[in-house]
């Protein structure tokens, strides 16, 4: 019934036609903000916050609610996502893996696992392109060569959320994905954790994960990390004594008091 009911939702948000004369821009757009210091939501500017919410793009959950959403880029495999998976099932918290075209060629069995215990999985492109430099037609192959392989794995097609590689995109892309069906999800908190030889130890992942917490708060980790599965398991528990808990995209989707900052 929640996947119907998201599935409608989703299915009212494409319906809602945008104007094929107004021009948009394809100027390319790196995420970012300041980060969240005190448990406080950081803060992307009105002008980006503006823009994503035209496009019904976001990057918070309802920062009234002590609840975290856990996302992990999956670019390709580099032997710590069994663990992550380990973690989250040990903890009961659903996760949404953005995985491109290699993983998913790469690692069929992974993929199937995120499936069978419930975990969503979003589209990261087939090629981890920047998507500002793609044309129309390129896009929307790159998108659905990810969910055609996916679908081949878990019989699932329900592949609705959207995260822009390498945090690039436009507002041409958010317009384009969004006609095509896409929640792009972008984040609140995120850290350098994807160099795998420069990983900088379990103690400055869990801190990362620990000072930057906020309600509303959607994680973006790199499953490559070594230092982000360590700490992992210990940032949860300690997280769960704070107060916080743990939801899927598809929890916030239905959330109907969830939004953006006020502008």
């Amino acid at each position: 019934m929640k996947k119907y009911m998201l599935i409608c939702l989703c299915a009212l948000f494409v319906s809602m036609p945008l104007s094929e004369a107004e021009a948009v821009s394809n100027k390319p757009i790196h995420w970012g903000f300041a980060k969240s210091k005190e448990h406080r939501p950081p803060d992307a500017g009105k002008e980006l916050t503006a823009l994503l919410k035209k496009y019904d793009a976001f990057y918070l959950g309802n920062t009234k609610k002590k609840e975290i959403y856990f996302t992990f880029d999956n670019g390709y495999e580099n032997g710590y996502t069994p663990k992550i998976l380990d973690v989250l099932k040990k903890h009961q918290v659903p996760g949404t893996f953005f995985v491109t075209g290699h993983f998913v060629k790469d690692q069929p069995g992974l993929v199937k696992r995120m499936a069978e215990e419930g975990h969503i999985i979003g589209n990261h492109s087939y090629h981890h392109p920047d998507l500002t430099t793609k044309s129309t037609k390129e896009i929307k192959e790159e998108l659905d060569r990810v969910n055609e392989a996916v679908y081949k794995i878990t019989g699932k097609q329900d592949n609705l959320y959207l995260r822009p590689p390498r945090g690039v995109f436009s507002e041409r892309v958010l317009k384009e994905t969004k006609q095509l069906g896409y929640q792009t999800v972008f984040w609140s908190v995120a850290f350098v954790d994807w160099h795998i030889h420069h990983q900088k130890g379990k103690q400055y992942a869990y801190d990362q994960m620990m000072k930057q917490a906020h309600p509303g708060a959607i994680y973006l980790l790199h499953t490559v990390s070594r230092d982000n599965a360590e700490a992992l398991d210990d940032a949860i528990t300690a997280l769960k004594k704070q107060g916080y808990s743990f939801k899927s995209l598809d929890d916030l989707m239905l959330d109907k008091v969830w939004h953006l900052p006020q502008l």
